[in-house]
């Protein structure tokens, strides 16, 4: 049995559902409200001491529990787990180039998004940084985490001129965390826009799979 502790309206558990659904992963779904901060109540501690989400309840033929509270540990034991269709590559060279791209996207297009909205939104106060932990905000960083955006959309369009997917000519987890991540800019006001044709064909290609839907 596996079980996904999800929320519908973040980013990072959006990951893991789209991861799901493009490997044909039946589970269980556990919806943890964030806006009341469920993540922080003793019960969720227990599941996830990190307080986030995604987190993956495994529980195979013999009882054992798993609990994966990550998206890199997710994603490594569903590749390996239900090996098809590869999300990270098959071939060495095509594993190491997803591999770039997805740490890429995170590192330019997600956390900047994390940086705009955590160290400016009023209901995130003391909130600047997920987990068990206050951190207070800091409005320079969420300056530059809107200057880092732009240019994320800009060097990304351009990367995908010529390319239906980001790496490796396949869908893959660079084109999950790519997705989230241009859908999730919309809260800092930054979305994609006819400076970026490329980017748009490409979203609207991906916006076609079932898995995209989720």
């Amino acid at each position: 049995m596996i079980t996904l502790y999800d929320c519908a309206s973040a980013p990072n558990p959006r990951r893991a559902r789209i991861l799901l659904a493009e490997k044909g992963v039946v589970h269980e779904t556990v919806q943890i409200d964030l806006r009341a901060g469920e993540q922080l109540s003793p019960a969720y501690r227990q599941i996830n001491p990190q307080c986030t989400v995604p987190a993956l309840r495994v529980v195979d033929e013999a009882g054992q529990v798993l609990m994966l509270t990550d998206n890199a540990a997710i994603t490594a034991y569903l590749e390996a787990r239900y090996p098809q269709p590869p999300m990270l590559g098959a071939s060495p060279a095509d594993k190491a180039e997803i591999a770039s791209w997805a740490w890429r996207i995170e590192f330019d297009g997600l956390m900047p998004i994390a940086e705009a909205l955590r160290n400016s939104s009023p209901a995130m106060v003391n909130r600047a940084l997920p987990g068990p932990v206050d951190y207070p905000q800091i409005a320079q960083l969420a300056e530059r985490g809107l200057q880092r955006l732009q240019r994320f959309f800009t060097e990304l369009d351009q990367h995908l001129a010529g390319r239906d997917f980001i790496a490796a000519g396949q869908m893959s987890v660079a084109d999950i965390t790519a997705v989230v991540a241009v859908d999730f800019a919309r809260i800092v006001k930054i979305k994609p826009d006819e400076r970026h044709p490329h980017l748009l064909r490409w979203r609207s290609a991906m916006a076609e799979r079932d898995s995209m839907k989720r």
